[in-house]
């Protein structure tokens, strides 16, 4: 799954819009259930009402991945409630569960309501912020800092590393990932986090020279209007 990278049993992935938080998402619950691990998939989201972990319910399902998102998920009301068979994932026995939690600050206080059973689950849980370096309030060091502390109190939760998703879609060149690596690195240093984790296509990956570990995800969130 990634060079030198293992994963504990709690997951949560951060990240603002266009961060690509879901597509990561996405791969790791694909991938711990091609494996045959008992995944389950959060969806926590409940601010961005588009490209969300939800609209690959069906596709996960089919491949044994439980899902949970708030109620009234994919539909045209809004009303972000968070249904409770969510608490029972710390409850029931699993191997993996991944939370896909919403964009900034605000949609981490989703997050929030679960930090009593994240604290008890804290040695088995591992928070990731996930950063596009080529989106809008993450464009530089000075952003990311501020997102990442804006999160963290809202989540109640803090990061315990980043993830360098630096890209431009079907645009991407590797001197953007390399790019990109640089920063989350210097972002990293300063958090005083453990973790900085590559990700992107494969065709991407193989040109880069990066120094931290890599994980190749595919691209599952494509909109309509881009597939050929």
């Amino acid at each position: 799954m990634s060079e030198v990278f293992s994963f504990p049993r709690f997951i949560v992935l951060t990240g603002n819009y266009g961060s690509g938080k879901t597509e990561i998402a996405l791969n790791l619950a694909f991938r711990f259930a091609a494996l045959g691990e008992k995944t389950t998939l959060v969806d926590l989201d409940i601010v961005n009402p588009y490209f969300r972990s939800a609209e690959k319910a069906g596709e996960l399902e089919k491949a044994g991945v439980r899902v949970l998102m708030p109620v009234f998920a994919l539909t045209t009301v809004d009303i972000p409630a968070l249904p409770p068979e969510i608490q029972s994932v710390f409850e029931q026995p699993s191997d993996r569960v991944i939370f896909d939690v919403g964009g900034d600050d605000t949609g981490a206080a989703a997050l929030g309501r679960y930090a009593p059973a994240f604290q008890k689950n804290r040695s088995d849980t591992l928070s990731l912020l996930v950063i596009n370096c080529m989106r809008p309030l993450t464009e530089n060091r000075e952003d990311i800092l501020d997102l990442a502390e804006r999160i963290g109190k809202r989540g109640r939760l803090g990061t315990d590393g980043l993830i360098n998703n630096t890209n431009l879609a079907d645009q991407t060149e590797p001197e953007m990932l390399e790019w990109g690596e640089g920063i989350v690195s210097e972002c990293a240093r300063e958090m005083d986090t453990r973790i900085v984790l590559n990700t992107g296509e494969r065709r991407i990956l193989d040109q880069c020279g990066l120094r931290f570990p890599r994980m190749e995800i595919e691209r599952r969130m494509i909109p309509e209007w881009m597939e050929s």
